[in-house]
């Protein structure tokens, strides 16, 4: 992303996880974000044009951002097992760069989906001061709910064109919780010429 783009080699529960931390360029980061990419089978990795743009909403708004490829994905090792790997592989990056202090997590796609289940893994030992939960892949997976007490804390964002993930299916999983959906008009699943949008929404949220 930048010259200052640090690689990491993290370790998981099946071998080593890749993974990319950047580091807000004035002063100290106020707390670190972890950034879970979509479907590893179709393509999805840490580069992925969704995942950049959250990782550059974070840092440009005080936060160091890292970025990590799932089991199976690039250098990280194993292989795809459905979710339930890639959040344990998830919770084993937190442990590893956000022992302590404030913590924030986003997720695009597939990736949200594993993140809605790290936070209720992580309960209230360690629930995120920041959620940011883009494309959720509804429709595909069974999602978990967002608690209560993260609502004011959490932002989703979905297209209203998706076409990987109708948002008919993201407000079926919202509207149990009274979970407030924020949706982009015209805008698509991989948000093309959406992106400085997407960016702009995020940093409003990690600054309000």
């Amino acid at each position: 992303m930048s010259p200052t783009t640090r690689t990491l080699s993290l370790q998981g529960q099946v071998g080593q996880i890749e993974a990319l931390l950047d580091e807000p360029v004035d002063g100290a980061a106020q707390g670190t974000a972890v950034i879970a990419h979509p479907h590893p089978l179709f393509g999805g990795t840490l580069h992925n044009k969704v995942v950049q743009t959250l990782a550059r909403a974070f840092v440009q708004s005080g936060w160091r951002a890292v970025r990590f490829n799932f089991r199976g994905v690039g250098a990280s090792e194993g292989s795809y097992d459905e979710g339930r790997g890639e959040a344990l592989d998830m919770q084993q990056v937190i442990t590893q760069v956000a022992p302590e202090g404030p913590l924030a997590l986003a997720g695009f796609s597939f990736g949200a989906f594993v993140t809605s289940h790290v936070v209720q893994a992580l309960g209230h030992q360690r629930p995120p001061h920041r959620l940011v939960l883009v494309g959720m892949a509804a429709s595909r997976f069974e999602v978990a709910p967002v608690p209560p007490e993260l609502h004011e804390r959490c932002l989703v964002l979905h297209g209203e064109q998706d076409d990987t993930v109708p948002l008919a299916s993201v407000l079926d999983w919202a509207r149990p919780q009274s979970l407030p959906i924020t949706v982009i008009p015209g805008c698509e699943h991989f948000f093309h010429g959406q992106l400085p949008l997407l960016k702009s929404l995020v940093v409003r949220h990690l600054r309000t």
